[in-house]
């Protein structure tokens, strides 16, 4: 199987996993207890704690220990709103259209729950945010911005300086989705103005099950998650400490190496954009081009196609993609990112998302293009 879903997980880099295993024979316990062995374990969670907040730019305070990326969504737009309204009374939610579930469906459930106002803002054709559009609507009952850096489905990247700019000359707290872009660029927060950050660790060769959230100091932000003192109050829960540890190898190591990986990506990405939109057709790139996407994602549309269809015959002929969002796999509705982006479902029910990874060979690549030109064909036949 040649595997092409990066963007959905990635395999555990080794020097991740050899952490991961000392840690799960060696440090047992519980970080809270005052005994050796829970001092011990509480040692390498703050090793861990100040390991990733100096490789962001952080304070180790900053840095708030989760279970995944969705959770650290989660905790920031509800833990953020409420927080804001009770303080200042504020009440307006913005987000993208296009954000992942974790922050589409939170938000929605303020406003349907907790009566908050929501409003989206309206994206270009490729799906970035529009900064006019932004500065328009940033007010006084403005409680929270949440634009992703970069998304899941099409490959995006969000101006997210400026907007974070825009939002920090109004004074109302900026929180990005960064799961994606964490994977393949160096953070620095102390040139990045966000006050609060998704991460997920298994989408940059770490393990499931662990995330984090940064919080910069003087963000308010409510606990969702109630019943202990761990993760300076905003997360009662017991830290997985070897997760946790591994985490931080794997962030240490995507800040080392991102650059190089990405420079080796960009050519293979490129190279399958215009052999599928000059091979195939009635085909259509999704999302950004260029530098303004993710390096090692490549989306598409096609036209009175079934997308989940040509998984299944993919996977059949050994290649393991996916027709967008890992949480939307199977679903026979048209993607939620393309419909809001203007595709009919004729279009939009046809799409494929390739992405690469840093293990990823040219010649990996080079016979998936050599077989879905065929594939694309066959399931057309099919269809029709």
């Amino acid at each position: 199987m040649i595997y092409l879903d990066y963007a959905a997980t990635t395999p555990i880099d080794k020097r991740v996993l050899s952490v991961i295993t000392r840690h799960l024979e060696d440090t047992f316990g519980n970080p809270s207890s005052v005994h050796f062995l829970g001092q011990q374990a509480e040692r390498i969670l703050e090793e861990s704690r100040r390991m990733i907040a100096g490789h962001m730019g952080a304070d180790p305070k900053e840095i708030v220990f989760t279970s995944c990326g969705s959770e650290s969504d989660n905790l920031a737009l509800r833990g953020c709103a409420i927080a804001r309204r009770e303080n200042s009374g504020c009440n307006t939610i913005l987000i993208s259209p296009i954000e992942h579930p974790a922050v589409s469906q939170t938000a929605q459930q303020l406003k349907e729950l907790f009566d908050f106002n929501l409003e989206t803002l309206p994206v270009e054709k490729n799906g970035r945010v529009q900064l006019q559009e932004l500065e328009s609507r940033l007010g006084p009952d403005t409680v929270l911005v949440s634009v992703m850096a970069a998304n899941n489905e099409i490959g995006t990247l969000n101006p997210i300086r400026e907007i974070g700019a825009l939002c920090r000359a109004h004074q109302i707290p900026f929180h990005t989705d960064a799961v994606q872009y964490g994977a393949h660029f160096p953070l620095d927060l102390t040139q990045l103005p966000v006050d609060l950050l998704s991460l997920g660790a298994h989408k940059f060769y770490g393990p499931k099950g662990v995330g984090l959230l940064y919080v910069r100091q003087g963000t308010p932000l409510t606990p969702v998650q109630t019943g202990g003192s761990q993760e300076y109050g905003f997360r009662a829960a017991t830290e997985n400490v070897p997760l946790i540890a591994g985490m931080a190898k794997g962030f240490q190591l995507i800040q080392e190496e991102a650059t190089q990986r990405a420079a080796r990506l960009r050519p293979m990405r490129e190279m399958i954009i215009q052999e599928v939109l000059t091979k195939i057709p009635g085909s259509r790139l999704t999302g950004a081009e260029g530098d303004d996407r993710l390096p090692n994602h490549a989306s598409f549309v096609f036209q009175d196609l079934n997308g989940n269809t040509l998984i299944q015959v993919l996977d059949s002929a050994g290649f393991a993609c996916s027709s967008g969002s890992a949480c939307k796999t199977g679903d026979p509705k048209p993607s939620s990112v393309l419909s809001h982006l203007g595709y009919s479902p004729e279009w939009a029910l046809g799409s494929l998302r390739i992405t690469l990874g840093k293990d990823t060979a040219q010649a990996e690549v080079d016979r998936f293009l050599q077989v879905l030109p065929g594939c694309v064909e066959r399931v057309r036949k099919v269809a029709s």
